[in-house]
């Protein structure tokens, strides 16, 4: 098949979505696939005409892909890398080349990638992708509606409240330890943990530099967890124990940061109930073809509460769902390839919401 790797874009997890692109990239060329990898904010600058030839080119699309620093990157720069000064979200030839391809692979994350935009663009144009559809999307990256969607379907969730910027909030009235975070963030950047009410007010301003909308949310101190679902049906139970600190930015992609065991260490009758969390939270939403969902348990009375739904998740060198898939025997090769086929799959069954 002809397919775009589609990575990069403007989000705080730019850095994160190279890195999963040109991991995807990889595999897809290893199983014979004509397979390009794109910067979708940067595109591809070329005089010559965007034809199918582009996708047996010999060129190595992801030969420039560095591996993901401590820090998430700083942006500041990227408009003036275009040439037309950067007012679309695409860059030069990424909708010509989309046209062209049999599927586009979303390896994009964060905002502007994972938040249904491009998926609504993409459903208008006809070009079919991987991953879920705009509508729940979208949901899945709001964490304050995703979480009302959690406690109506019965799916526990950390209590919290959502603030926007220039709102108040009295710092005696939030239990403590608390994290605080952007509404629409992902891997971490702009959570911040508090466990004190004079701090309060310096971490809201903090989290507000990221987003104009935060939640503050109890923090559960105990086990993480994540499953993967694929097709509606959940992945074996991955359990995530950072060596130091929680499970930021810095934990999340630096390797030897983490220790990563999966199956995870969890009786029978506790894996079952995290795995039907986790498929009930991909119903809620109305998550199509894969997700990745995280949690954490309360270690004091093995109480699951749901953190987030993360529809296009990771797929870098230390990332959770390949290391799930790879728990039944599957390959990141074939991990691939069973997400382009459920996701075409989907476009035979109904449209996408």
């Amino acid at each position: 098949m002809k397919i775009v790797v589609l990575a990069g874009g403007t989000s705080t997890e730019r850095d994160v979505s190279l890195s999963s692109g040109s991991k995807i990239y990889y595999a897809l060329k290893a199983c014979g696939h004509h397979a390009i990898l794109l910067d979708v904010y940067l595109g591809l600058e070329t005089e010559a005409p965007v034809t199918d030839a582009l996708f047996e080119s010999p060129v190595d699309w992801a030969a420039d892909i560095q591996a993901v620093s401590e820090s998430h990157p700083d942006l500041s720069n990227l408009k003036n890398q275009r040439k037309d000064g950067g007012r679309s979200m695409f860059g030069p030839n990424v909708l010509a080349l989309c046209e062209l391809a049999d599927i586009v692979f979303l390896g994009l994350h964060g905002a502007n990638g994972e938040d249904g935009r491009i998926q609504a663009a993409f459903d208008l144009m006809g070009i079919r992708y991987t991953g879920s559809g705009y509508l729940s999307s979208a949901l899945a990256m709001d964490k304050s509606l995703s979480k009302q969607l959690f406690r109506e379907a019965g799916i526990p969730a950390p209590a919290g409240i959502s603030l926007k910027y220039g709102q108040t909030v009295d710092p005696a009235s939030v239990p403590y330890p608390c994290m605080v975070k952007p509404v629409c963030g992902g891997s971490s950047v702009g959570a911040y943990r508090v466990d004190r009410p004079e701090d309060l007010p310096g971490a809201l301003q903090e989290a507000y530099t990221f987003e104009e909308d935060v939640i503050v949310e109890q923090f559960i101190t105990g086990r993480e967890f994540s499953v993967g679902v694929i097709d509606g049906k959940a992945l074996p139970v991955i359990e995530i124990a950072p060596i130091q600190g929680f499970y930021d930015y810095k934990n999340k992609y630096q390797p030897g940061s983490t220790i990563e065991t999966c199956p995870a260490d969890l009786s029978a009758e506790l894996t079952l109930q995290l795995q039907t969390y986790a498929e009930q939270v991909f119903e809620a939403l109305k998550l199509t073809s894969y997700a990745r969902i995280d949690f954490m348990m309360d270690t004091q009375d093995q109480s699951f509460y749901c953190l987030e739904a993360n529809t296009l998740p990771g797929m870098t060198p230390t990332s959770l769902l390949p290391q799930e898939a790879a728990a039944i025997g599957m390959s990141f090769e074939a991990l691939c390839e069973k997400l382009i086929a459920v996701s075409l799959s989907g476009y035979e069954k109904e449209t996408r919401l």
